[in-house]
């Protein structure tokens, strides 16, 4: 949720773990996400380049970056990219969903890293791509049944 980067604070990264923790997410609750070795290397450049002071991302020192200003930004970024595909920010969070989902991960692993509190939530945000429903092996492919 772009209210929870925004409010991401540097001693919210803990690379020994390997791990993000979101403070006070929706609902009030606290979670644990998993840091990626990819973004760990993006930050820690960041970290270099601009040298915050208390947030991860801050618009003044000390101060959060407006969530208006970060999806301006993500703008920007998806039009320089060239992606034509609507939405903002949040879509990466159901993008994030469906790709765990895609590479095996369990549908409840991914309710508690997205925070849910209902797995009926979790199952609205992962969308299953074609390719992977072409690849689910029926069970009658095993059955040994004649003429078949």
């Amino acid at each position: 949720r772009v209210s929870e980067i925004v409010h991401l604070e540097i001693t919210d990264i803990d690379s020994s773990r390997m791990t993000i923790f979101i403070k006070r997410a929706k609902g009030k609750k606290d979670r644990l996400v998993g840091l990626s070795q990819v973004l760990l290397e993006n930050l820690r450049n960041y970290f270099k380049e601009y040298q915050p002071v208390r947030y991860l991302f801050e618009g003044r020192p000390g101060e959060p970056y407006s969530v208006r200003s970060l999806q301006m930004i993500f703008a920007d970024v998806k039009k320089k990219a060239g992606v034509q595909i609507r939405g903002g920010i949040h879509t990466l969070r159901h993008s994030y969903a469906t790709h765990l989902l895609e590479n095996g991960t369990d549908i409840r692993v991914i309710q508690e890293l997205l925070g849910h509190n209902s797995i009926k939530t979790t199952v609205r945000y992962t969308h299953v791509s074609v390719k992977n429903i072409q690849q689910v092996k029926s069970p009658l492919d095993d059955l040994n049944l004649p003429g078949v």
